[in-house]
């Protein structure tokens, strides 16, 4: 949509990290690639995020190998992104994991970001085969499981709207590691447009008080250390609240969306400007803000068309609203029951833990959705919180599935 002069993926694939960030988890990063988190137990390995293409995903594999000859029991999606799943297939994993609404989400907006993702980083899916289709999972997740790999758990958690409806994060207890997807990023700015900003802050929240010593975010190097955790997420929020406050304001004095991207662009690149993907994403981040501002909460779906009306209104033509495009999909009103029905925060998993009154809140006060095992915990052991009761361990074999998974 712009010259990019900071866009990530000019050299794609360069300066490859593999790096052990914790016992048993490692994180695979790359100049312009999304980052791919591993876990390796007793019993097999578990990837986090695909990469774009089966190309990339054999460059990590390859990285695995040199570890381990174990079998790839399952691979997580954490959003429905096709720069994070379409590699997915090349490592042969016993089993696609993702929750429920990123499944709802390939199947309604998967097959367009596909050619979007094509159209706007070129050079990242050059060796995408051309008749590649969406990684669909092959078991979903209302909100949370747990898997055993053999002397290592994992734990994936849905914990909220934020990057997507659908983001899932997976976290490890035993190392303090969390793969927090494009929940949370370090070097890049977060790409905001099917996010929902007003939740953002929350899921953050939830991140935070897993109390992780490392973070995987979705781009660039782990942060390793509390200290860089806590900076990456607070970076993360500034970036979120800040683009959801300056297009609100903006709306609220009727401007239009060349004026709002404008004044949005002046409060964001003093701090963020020199950050990767500034430029390629503003664009879709303030259509979204201003969206969101004047009420629309579910995400239209980038279309070709729909992106073509954004150029135009950022080339001189102010549009109030842009139209909603004619793709298959539920109603606002059947997502938004969705939404209410599967979240972290309303399911039967989250009712078991708000009944504890000691439970860990955020900063608003609301109770965070999260169970004893979850939390550094400094109460005293006749107090702590119980396991909820609906809450398995998925064994080796992935057909054994839990309550809540579809």
């Amino acid at each position: 949509m712009t010259n990019n002069p900071n866009q990530s993926e000019s050299v794609p694939g360069g300066n490859e990290r593999f790096e052990e960030i914790g016992q048993g988890c490692y994180a695979y990063s790359a100049d312009g690639f999304s980052n791919t988190g591993v876990v390796i137990g007793e019993r097999g390995v578990l990837i986090i995020d695909g990469q774009a293409t089966p190309e990339h995903a054999g460059r990590v594999l390859k990285k695995v190998r040199a570890l381990t000859d174990k079998p790839v029991k399952q691979i997580v999606l954490t959003h429905f992104h096709a720069d994070n799943t379409l590699g997915a297939p090349a490592f042969e994993p016993g089993e696609i994991l993702a929750s429920d609404l990123t499944r709802r989400m390939m199947d309604t907006r998967g097959p367009e970001d596909i050619l979007l993702s094509k159209e706007r980083s070129p050079a990242l899916f050059s060796s995408l085969p051309a008749a590649a289709t969406v990684s669909l999972p092959s078991m979903t997740i209302a909100s949370s499981m747990s898997i055993d790999l053999g002397g290592i758990e994992v734990r994936l958690m849905h914990l909220g709207r934020a990057h997507t409806m659908g983001d899932v994060v997976v976290w490890v207890p035993a190392s303090s590691v969390i793969f927090a997807g494009d929940l949370v990023q370090t070097s890049a700015i977060p790409y905001c447009g099917d996010a929902h900003l007003t939740d953002w802050p929350r899921a953050l929240d939830r991140i935070t008080a897993f109390r992780p010593t490392a973070l995987v975010p979705g781009r660039g190097r782990s942060a390793k250390g509390t200290a860089a955790v806590a900076q990456a997420v607070e970076t993360t929020r500034d970036f979120v609240t800040t683009l959801r406050d300056a297009a609100a304001a903006c709306v609220e004095q009727s401007l239009g969306l060349k004026d709002t991207f404008d004044s949005v662009k002046d409060a964001l690149a003093p701090q963020f400007g020199s950050k990767a993907d500034f430029e390629m994403h503003l664009p879709f981040n303030v259509a979204r803000a201003y969206d969101e501002a004047l009420g629309l909460d579910q995400p239209q779906i980038w279309t070709r068309e729909r992106c073509a009306d954004l150029r135009d209104a950022l080339g001189g033509v102010v549009v109030a609203h842009l139209p909603q495009e004619t793709v298959a999909e539920p109603s606002v009103e059947e997502m938004h029951e969705a939404v209410q029905a599967q979240l972290v925060s309303d399911n039967e998993f989250a009712a078991s833990l708000a009944d504890d009154p000691d439970a860990q809140t955020s900063g608003d006060g609301e109770t965070l959705d999260l169970s004893s095992e979850d939390i550094v915990d400094t109460t005293p052991d006749d107090q702590a919180p119980t396991a909820p009761e609906n809450e398995e361990t998925v064994a080796e074999e992935p057909e054994i599935l839990l309550e809540g998974v579809r």
